[in-house]
């Protein structure tokens, strides 16, 4: 099987570097930020493990342009690493329950200046942010027990979802004759999804 091109892994390094974890991270925990382990950023919530958010974005496959919901957006930092890699020309929402961590994560995103990037508190009652044609890419940084069919139904043509079903990492890509594919790519721990936003 053929090997990913150099340039999307160069794409991903260039992200992390522009885009540092240390600025989405509680005062308390930015010592720690070069450590590749997930933090604790409040509410129950952590940030994850850089090498875990670089392995989901490289599968994800962000192009120029690109529409992306980012489900579970938390500090903010996947929504500013997506718009980084979507660029001005794309458009990125990060969806958040949490109405202080979206209020906190939606300041840390203000501050990269990436207008075409936004937070938002999540709609009670709606998983993710259906919109007209779907969505590019769509990235869950939550475990859910299932696959989400509110989510699958998000995916564009074309497009791809990155998501952790229990303890493994899945793939899912819309097909040009609409149906989907899911393929496994290994374990992961993350924090659970909560699929019923409360009021």
């Amino acid at each position: 099987m053929a090997s990913e091109p150099v340039a999307v892994h160069d794409d991903i390094e260039r992200a992390m570097r522009a885009v540092p974890r240390r600025e989405f991270l509680p005062r308390s925990q930015r010592p720690l930020a070069h450590e590749d382990r997930p933090l604790p950023i409040g509410r129950g919530q952590t940030s994850s493990q850089p090498a875990t958010v670089a392995a989901m974005l490289r599968l994800l496959r962000v192009p120029l342009g690109a529409r992306v919901l980012d489900v579970g957006s938390g500090s903010g930092w996947t929504t500013a690493l997506l718009a980084y890699l979507a660029g001005p020309q794309g458009s990125v929402l990060g969806v958040e329950r949490d109405s202080r961590l979206a209020e906190w994560g939606a300041a840390n995103l203000a501050r990269t200046g990436m207008s075409w990037a936004s937070i938002e508190q999540a709609t009670p009652g709606t998983l993710g942010h259906p919109r007209p044609n779907g969505w590019d890419r769509i990235l869950v940084s939550a475990s859910a027990p299932a696959l989400p069919r509110a989510l699958v139904d998000q995916i564009g043509y074309g497009g791809r979802m990155v998501i952790p079903i229990r303890t493994t990492l899945l793939l899912i890509e819309r097909l040009p004759d609409g149906r989907t594919r899911a393929t496994d790519h290994g374990g992961y721990r993350f924090v659970p999804l909560v699929e019923d936003p409360e009021p």
